[in-house]
């Protein structure tokens, strides 16, 4: 489902569509991605809950590899048309 919402799909719409949300279960932040490459595992999306909200490209490499604690990390949530794995 992911190889619907390629990377620059959505720049151009005014309300694009959250194809998943991740958050942070130890802190504030939550990441809403609008599009997404696989193989590179980047996404792009709307951050909030750290020092500012922005729009930006998201390094899911780098997410994947930051662990809080008794190994937590990021958790995900799919919109429930959107029922394969992320990573």
């Amino acid at each position: 489902m992911f190889a619907d919402y390629p990377l620059y799909l959505q720049e151009n719409e005014d309300d694009p569509l959250v194809i998943a949300k991740l958050f942070d279960p130890c802190g504030s932040a939550t990441w809403f991605l609008l599009e997404f490459d696989r193989l590179e595992k980047i996404a792009f999306g709307f951050v909030v809950g750290l020092a500012k909200d922005e729009l930006d490209y998201i390094n899911l490499t780098e997410m994947e590899e930051v662990e809080q604690g008794e190994g937590v990390v990021a958790e995900v949530n799919l919109p429930p048309f959107l029922g394969e794995p992320l990573l």
